[in-house]
């Protein structure tokens, strides 16, 4: 089937295409989260450091930004659908390795290569949609289901991973990828149209080499600044980054085909539409880290509960995802991404006022705002991002637009995670008496997972004080973590108001 050249209403085919297009990505955004519910569970069985726990949550999101736009660009070459049905196979077969994962480090390498498939199925999703819908009205309508398929499905993780682990073991959060990405091998060659670039350029292996270091340069800096504070090796890890960073850019603008168009950055609208991305995705995965330990841990709450605690952000995600076109042909872009960023930002400072106590009224309204405020502006950055692009390099904009997606993820999870992994840390050695056994103090500092097997080992007259605080330790490095988030993306919000306020999107 030929790419549709004319901006002209599509029939009920290309909306079946939609669909086939919209549920790898609600799958691929619930992997982003699902693992969150397991981390009680895992921790007990492969027993990670705390390094390790964050590498194996987030290591998928990391390889997804060092990849996006090397994927992007190889699809506008190969071939969208192809580079699609490819990135099935590889994605389902890492969902395989993972689910039977028996040590933390295979689960670290299965979530990598995770990550490797997901980035194959990302551009080509949204690239894809670029190519099928060419009418602005439409095609915004298909990137707002698509981006509530995205934005729902992170907020949708911890529902469907505290199902499966009321009845079955950790791993059964990465077996449900298998049948779906089955039927997108059978489906999508008689749904999706083929298109790629008809002049391409040829392929820079060297600039796909810098991006990916780039990216894992600065992931690792910031992670082991969490881990050990600023010392030498966090700080030369994130100066090798940005320098890596410059000299891809440095070589994107010297390149007659260039991985990446540094032009479109050019556009004010293009760059607030990238860092509002960034920003969004920050919030959503910052509480994303925290909640469910937070509900199953701290409250006591099944994985089934603590997952529904977690509906109200995938229902306002959603909600506000859906609602961005009504919205949009009556405000300026900035306005719409700015009020949506402040939401997020007041959604942050009620959830900081969360306590070791129970007060799920301030919980579900917390993440609902927090929801709602990532679906308004999510939805609208990435239809700003993929309409300023050309057809022919849709792909490449597709890959722009969902590396800010998961760099926003991975950075929410590295430095807000970092941040209070350390306040956890450093509160715990406060508040432990000087005479517990070291053994149980270090278990402590490790995760709250690792502290509840360590009270295990205590007599009953010590436990309970040691719980109190442990958790205690946690509840506030969480909230201050919150609070921070509410700052950065309130000073977000700010800069996309100010700098779009008059900026009318019309694609």
């Amino acid at each position: 089937m030929p790419v549709l050249e004319e901006s002209r209403p599509v029939g009920v085919r290309q909306w079946w295409a939609l669909a086939a297009l919209t549920v790898p990505v609600l799958l691929m955004s619930i992997d982003l989260t699902v693992l969150s519910m397991a981390v009680p569970a895992l921790s007990e069985e492969l027993t990670p450091t705390a390094t390790q726990l964050l590498w194996i949550i987030d290591v998928y999101g990391v390889f997804l930004a060092g990849l996006l736009i090397l994927m992007g660009a190889l699809g506008d070459r190969i071939g969208r659908r192809r580079l699609l049905l490819i990135g099935a196979l590889a994605f389902g077969a890492a969902s395989a390795l993972a689910a039977f994962a028996w040590s933390a480090e295979v689960l670290i390498v299965a979530r990598a290569l995770l990550g490797l498939g997901g980035a194959t199925l990302m551009p080509s999703t949204l690239s894809l949609i670029r190519n099928i819908f060419q009418d602005p009205a439409q095609r915004r309508r298909a990137i707002s289901v698509w981006a509530a398929a995205f934005a729902g499905g992170a907020g949708l993780g911890p529902v469907v991973g505290g199902l499966l682990l009321e009845h079955f073991w950790w791993g059964s959060v990465f077996l449900i990828n298998l049948p779906v990405m089955a039927l997108l091998l059978v489906v999508g060659p008689f749904l999706l149209p083929e298109s790629k670039d008809p002049n391409p350029g040829p392929f820079d292996i060297v600039s796909a080499l810098m991006l990916i270091a780039a990216v894992l340069a600065l992931i690792f800096g910031i992670k082991r600044a969490g881990e050990h504070g600023w010392g030498v090796g966090p700080i030369a890890a994130l100066l090798a980054g940005v320098l890596l960073a410059a000299l891809f850019a440095v070589r994107q603008r010297r390149l007659a085909h260039p991985m990446i168009d540094i032009k479109l950055f050019r556009s004010l609208p293009f760059t607030v539409a990238v860092f509002a991305n960034i920003a969004g995705v920050f919030a959503m995965t910052g509480v994303m880290y925290f909640f469910p330990q937070y509900v199953q841990l701290v409250l006591g709450h099944s994985p089934l509960e603590a997952g529904l605690w977690s509906l109200p952000l995938a229902v306002g995600a959603v909600l506000g995802a859906l609602t961005v076109p009504a919205i949009a042909r009556r405000l300026p872009a900035g306005w719409v991404i700015g009020l949506g960023l402040a939401a997020a930002a007041a959604g942050y400072l009620l959830l900081s006022m969360l306590g070791a106590d129970e007060v799920m009224a301030l919980a579900f309204s917390g993440g609902a705002l927090l929801g709602v405020g990532v679906g308004l502006a999510d939805t609208l950055t990435n239809d700003v991002i993929v309409g300023t692009a050309p057809a022919e390099k849709a792909g490449a904009a597709a890959g722009i637009s969902e590396t800010a997606y998961e760099i926003g993820g991975t950075l929410g999870t590295a430095i807000l995670g970092s941040i209070g992994a350390r306040l956890y840390r450093d509160q715990v050695l406060e508040g432990l008496p000087a005479e517990t056994p070291r053994a149980i103090t270090d278990a402590a500092t490790q995760t709250l997972g690792a502290a509840g097997q360590a009270a295990a080992q205590l007599p009953p007259e010590q436990a309970g004080p040691f719980l109190l605080v442990v958790n205690g330790a946690f509840v506030n490095a969480m909230t201050q973590t919150f609070t921070a988030a509410a700052l950065i993306v309130g000073a977000a919000a700010v800069a996309a108001i100010v700098t779009l306020r008059r900026h009318r999107h019309n694609h």
